[in-house]
């Protein structure tokens, strides 16, 4: 519009002393801003109307980096922790999504997280499959402002042809004093050392202001502009605690890039958390305001309210590439199979509503809408079902081949699976065909994965589970084999079916279990529908009076995820549940937990080996 005056050439004004943003910067932004959609909305050819292609001037567009944090970050959710198993199939899924940094771990914190970065690093680290850029994933480990920490976090990632340390130091006033007690000229001196120590290592080097969103802006300007010169390559201003809104944080990255010495030779990167709910759109302004990585996560998982959702922000600007000056290199159609994955090795379920791979993000039931979509589907729809990597083919049933399975699996996108998965996947595919008419790909995928995030040894094998319910007492009576090769039957009875079963297994297996979690959910739609049941366990007595509560977990509790999928969702229960106690069996380093088996209980039957094989 020509009555909108041309942006200020000048630099724009120092900050106060208070991190607030003046009200004539506020107010010249504001014109800006109101400016730049004024132009959007005349300019011509630009049409927020829903299109399948994109323009070709979407090609010259700078690249956006993709920095995933799920393995870091999003494992710090309470119970979202990951064994190396889980983390490498992640990483790789990652990889093949198109991810261009993946922050594997933090490798100071244990000897496992170590060990998971440096064999994420190892494994992943060179793969190259399905990647547009041509070149493989960034790993990057975080570490604190400590040379040791630094130190640690270069032997686990150097292992990557690409590699990156990622050090940070809070800069909030409300930090410096009360956390890290030292002042602000000691918290420059110690960012420069910590950062020239890491670039003595690895060319890669990212450093983070923790608490940015809390701090003074002219303060992180100053220390911004040593790191600069110390050899730091990208600047990350995390919004730790999710506090600044939208407009205030683009507001931040654009001052601090303006005004920080260098600050127009390094990368700018956000981090946003989401305990306002805006993670994602202060992300977005972020990248407005001349950031060029975004630090997300699948799903949005991470500390407290999570992070900034990584689908979201891709789609939005796969979307919207009218509105952003940037691109990404993601494979869109990888997202629903990514979050599903997430999913399935955390446990922790999407919600129904969440946007691009809630289970009703392109759901229509309004009779208006289910019209307009069937005339034609952007009436209702911005984004098609398949650009998120949705399907709804139904291709194999009870008479389809091991070959003709794999074939699929390949099609969904599991590739590089080990013989052994695709056997038993192919088992277990087969017994479900032979209990429902269609199994569809969302069945296939839930029958996969449960077996990609069973434990790699399973200690206690349940071997069937019989169920009386009904009744006044529900009872229930399984088999399940011991570490030592012995089958016990035992029974027990419960308040319902389900606590019938985990009570038997409790008995037979004679340790400390407690429930603190059980979700089952249909996978697909029907009455012969696959049930998904996912269950967390922590090694804890049941509750010993009706006044201690069931679910509660402390801070000291390590918890075990276990999920599974079948038609029968009470054996789903049990098999879940199993794979719970195997992978906390499978965690006990002292070995406490094989010890003795009992052998003599009221009720019980014992085979021993011998025995067993005579039977049979």
């Amino acid at each position: 519009s020509e009555s909108c005056p041309a942006p200020p050439q000048a630099t724009p004004p120092s900050l106060p002393e208070k991190s607030v943003l003046s009200r004539e910067m506020i107010r010249s932004a504001t014109q800006r801003y109101l400016c730049s959609r004024a132009a959007v909305r005349m300019a011509p050819g630009l049409s927020r109307g829903f299109s399948e292609s994109k323009s070709t001037k979407d090609e010259d567009k700078p690249i956006l980096t993709i920095f995933d944090t799920t393995l870091r970050d999003g494992e710090q959710s309470p119970g979202a922790t990951m064994n190396i198993k889980e983390k490498i199939m992640l990483a790789g899924q990652l990889s093949r999504l198109g991810v261009d940094v993946c922050e594997a771990g933090f490798p100071i914190a244990s000897d496992g997280d170590f060990e998971a970065v440096k064999v994420v690093a190892q494994e992943v680290g060179p793969m190259l499959e399905n990647r547009k850029s041509g070149k493989p994933m960034r790993i990057c480990g975080l570490s604190r402002a400590i040379e040791k920490d630094i130190e640690r976090c270069y032997e686990a990632v150097k292992h990557a042809p690409l590699h990156r340390i990622h050090t940070f130091l809070a800069t909030s006033d409300i930090h410096l004093k009360n956390k890290l007690r030292i002042s602000r000229e000691e918290c420059i001196a110690q960012s420069v050392k910590a950062v020239s120590f890491a670039r003595s290592l690895c060319d890669d080097v990212e450093f983070s202001a923790e608490d940015a969103g809390r701090s003074d802006p002219a303060f992180m300007a100053e220390l911004f502009g040593e790191v600069i010169k110390a050899g730091v390559s990208t600047i990350n201003v995390p919004d730790t605690v999710g506090f600044v809104t939208p407009r205030e944080y683009g507001e931040l990255i654009s001052y601090l890039k303006n005004n920080t010495p260098g600050g127009h030779d390094i990368v700018w990167s956000t981090h946003c958390h989401n305990d306002l709910g805006l993670a994602v759109a202060n992300t977005l302004e972020g990248v407005n305001g001349g950031a060029r990585q975004v630090e997300v996560t699948i799903n949005g998982i991470g500390e407290r309210a999570g992070n900034a959702s990584l689908e979201e922000v891709v789609m939005s600007l796969y979307t919207r590439p009218q509105v952003f000056p940037v691109r990404s290199l993601v494979d869109t159609t990888h997202l629903t199979r990514t979050s599903r994955m997430v999913t399935q090795v955390t446990g922790m379920s999407v919600q129904p509503n969440k946007a691009i791979v809630g289970a009703n993000a392109f759901a229509h039931e309004a009779g208006i809408h289910q019209d307009g979509v069937l005339k034609h589907a952007a009436t209702y729809e911005i984004m098609s079902p398949a650009s998120v990597g949705l399907k709804s083919t139904l291709v194999l049933g009870k008479h389809s081949g091991k070959h003709a399975f794999a074939n699929r699996l390949e099609e969904l996108g599991y590739t590089g699976l080990e013989e052994d998965v695709i056997k038993s996947a192919f088992k277990r595919f087969k017994d479900t065909a032979d209990q429902k008419k269609t199994v569809t790909d969302a069945d296939i995928e839930a029958i996969l994965e449960n077996e990609i995030v069973k434990p790699s040894e399973e200690v206690w094998q349940l071997n069937s589970c019989v169920v009386s319910c009904g009744t006044e007492h529900p009872t229930a009576t399984v088999s399940i084999t011991t570490p030592s090769g012995k089958t016990i039957v035992d029974s027990s009875i419960g308040g319902g079916p389900v606590e019938a079963v985990y009570n038997a297994i409790s008995r037979t297996v004679r340790v400390p279990i407690r429930l603190v979690q059980f979700q089952v959910e249909a996978v697909s739609e029907g009455r012969d529908a696959i049930g998904k049941v996912s269950v967390r366990i922590c090694r804890r007595a049941p509750p010993a009076s009706d006044k201690e509560i069931a679910l509660d977990v402390t801070d000291d509790d390590v918890t075990y995820h276990g999920t599974s999928a079948h038609i029968d969702i009470i054996q789903g229960s049990a098999e879940a549940f199993m794979n719970a106690i195997n992978k906390m069996v499978a965690e006990d380093e002292e070995n406490e937990l094989q010890r003795k088996e009992v052998e003599f209980w009221p009720g019980r039957v014992v085979i021993n080996p011998k025995e067993q094989t005579q039977l049979s």
